[in-house]
């Protein structure tokens, strides 16, 4: 039913997989990252078109954490919605900050790249895993992303989940 493709490699004596087609179909890309228990969701959308009169790159990375991908349910002030803390707001940032120079110049399509903790196992930072899903995502999503056009080739792992 769903076209789900997976590549996986050794990575710290342990298997990182990257998986894509089964969930947030609807994104431009959207893959989800798994090192031990720990796993992280990267979906991109992109604008097809410039914005009339914008002359620069609106980039927006959001990295979320929740308590239940750890297994803690909060009560009280925490179970109801809250502004990023400073770690989420430091992770979006050190995801934002490599990739930001991997567009082409002049490329000014708003692009949303949204990073979610789906599950801890407490020994594998998700942080390190958010950066790898959103790198991937990007590359999957079919915009300009390392310095190639549309056409261009966007190397083994675009050719690897097409």
């Amino acid at each position: 039913m769903f076209d789900v493709k997976k590549v996986s490699i050794e990575w710290g004596g342990e298997t990182l997989t990257l998986e894509t087609g089964k969930v947030a179909r609807q994104a431009d890309g959207a893959v989800m990252a798994t090192l031990g228990e720990t796993v992280v969701l990267c979906a991109v959308t992109a604008a097809k078109s410039v914005k009339d009169g914008q002359d620069f790159f609106p980039l927006t990375v959001h990295y979320q954490e929740k308590y239940s991908a750890a297994g803690r349910i909060p009560g009280g002030f925490f179970k109801r919605e809250r502004g990023a803390t400073e770690k989420e707001t430091l992770v979006s940032r050190l995801i934002d900050r490599p990739i930001r120079p991997l567009f082409p110049e002049g490329f000014y399509n708003e692009i949303n790249a949204i990073a979610q903790v789906l599950s801890y196992d407490g020994h594998n930072e998700p942080d390190i895993l958010a950066m790898v899903a959103a790198s991937a995502a990007l590359t999957i999503s079919g915009v300009p992303f390392m310095g190639q056009d549309r056409r261009g080739d966007f190397g083994m792992l675009r050719n690897e989940f097409r």
